[in-house]
């Protein structure tokens, strides 16, 4: 559970993820136009509607959760969990056809917020961190 202190820039990233969160979520809600002008005209305008509202809630609770250690171990996990299932359909269904190719500026985007989370609380630092206190007492060194 020592996560929340390893996370050094976490407060940075998730505020700034939300923000990108809220805005990008904001966009078709506010003037679906110019987002279809931008990212192509849906059928389904109900789908764009839940995905866009779905953004707005996991930015805000990524901004809310920017301001304590176990909020922004959430707020990584929402932000990682947001942008990988972004990514995936970006890169699923521009090859298809199915949406523009301007949806590929959205995967590199997507792919900034992994490389900006995974930079942020680098993998296995809460462990080896555990261990290293453990060796410490323990008259071990590290």
């Amino acid at each position: 559970m020592g996560e929340a202190k390893d996370l050094p820039n976490a407060g940075a990233v998730a505020a700034a993820h939300g923000a990108f969160n809220v805005v990008g979520g904001l966009w078709p809600l506010v003037h679906l136009r110019s987002f279809e002008w931008v990212f192509g005209r849906k059928h389904d305008t109900w789908l764009q509607m839940t995905t866009g509202g779905l953004l707005v809630s996991a930015g805000v609770v990524q901004l809310a959760a920017a301001r304590t250690p176990q909020g922004r171990a959430h707020a990584r996990r929402t932000g990682l969990g947001t942008a990988l299932t972004l990514l995936a359909i970006d890169l699923i269904y521009v090859p298809k056809g199915r949406i523009r190719p301007t949806y590929l500026l959205d995967a590199a985007m997507e792919m900034g917020w992994i490389t900006a989370w995974l930079r942020a609380a680098p993998a296995g630092s809460p462990q080896r961190g555990a261990r290293t206190r453990q060796h410490t007492r323990h008259g071990s060194r590290s």
